[in-house]
């Protein structure tokens, strides 16, 4: 068996235990919400952030690749979640930088879709001319 081949497998192994954990985790947060009997908008954000995850294993999965943008939609969201969880006794400066990375994130989300759709569109072009 070739290196590469372990590796392969020990990442879809590592994948397989993220999915489950991410499942577990969720029934945990169920299960909290539930016995306190009130949902909370950080719950639901933390709650989107476990789909997230398992879209992301299932990404990998079905196109053998992870989608970049994904992680960064996680990323986002987690950031919302901090600034949300800080309430009131945030200062104003963490409130900026935090904003300011949600801003980033954003971005560079857009323009990691814009790049992707014109290199499709590119390949789409290259192979209308072969």
């Amino acid at each position: 068996m070739k290196i590469y081949d372990l590796i392969t497998l020990a990442e879809k192994g590592i994948l397989i235990l993220i999915a489950l954990f991410t499942i577990l985790s969720v029934g945990i947060e169920m299960y909290t919400v539930v016995i306190n009997g009130k949902i909370t908008l950080t719950d639901l954000l933390l709650m989107f952030i476990y789909a997230e995850v398992l879209g992301m294993v299932a990404a990998f999965y079905k196109y053998n690749k992870i989608p970049i943008t994904i992680p960064i939609f996680i990323a986002i969201t987690a950031l919302c979640r901090l600034i949300i969880l800080q309430g009131k006794g945030i200062s104003t400066i963490d409130l900026m930088y935090e904003s300011g990375a949600v801003l980033l994130l954003a971005f560079a989300a857009i323009v990691i879709q814009r790049v992707m759709k014109d290199s499709d569109a590119q390949s789409e072009r290259d192979d209308v001319v072969k």
